[in-house]
């Protein structure tokens, strides 16, 4: 799972892999939705009781969510990008994206080292706003 030549993203959940491990992309998609789904069905961290406080650690647990979401905006720019304007679909992709940004922007939720792979992109989203 790469973001262009100087990115690698590797899987670890912190529980049935504890060290990251070298996944392809289509794999490390996988781990990664099936482990925001685990997180999303934990009313530790995501209460479903009305009054029930949110954890302590919640926006850590949201920034990580993010992150690794943007992983794979990551790789489908770096790797796939070709291919979706092919198929004239560059304006929903860059629609999506744009409205990940800017909400992401909008409550600190990804460390601007971790998005340096799309830092271009990134800066023609924010800068108008």
């Amino acid at each position: 799972m790469t973001a262009g030549p100087k990115y690698e993203y590797r899987w670890a959940d912190g529980v049935q892999i504890k060290k990251p491990i070298e996944v392809s992309a289509p794999k490390y998609v996988e781990y990664l939705m099936d482990w925001i789904e685990s997180q999303l069905d934990d009313e530790s961290i995501f209460p479903q009781k009305l009054g029930t406080p949110f954890p302590p650690n919640f926006k850590d647990v949201v920034k990580t969510i993010f992150k690794r979401l943007f992983r794979v905006y990551a790789h489908i720019y770096h790797s796939h990008f070709q291919k979706i304007v092919s198929l004239k679909e560059e304006a929903h992709l860059n629609t999506c994206f744009k409205h990940f940004i800017l909400f992401t922007h909008e409550f600190g939720l990804i460390d601007k080292k971790e998005l340096a792979p799309l830092q271009e992109l990134i800066e023609s989203i924010i800068v108008p706003y």
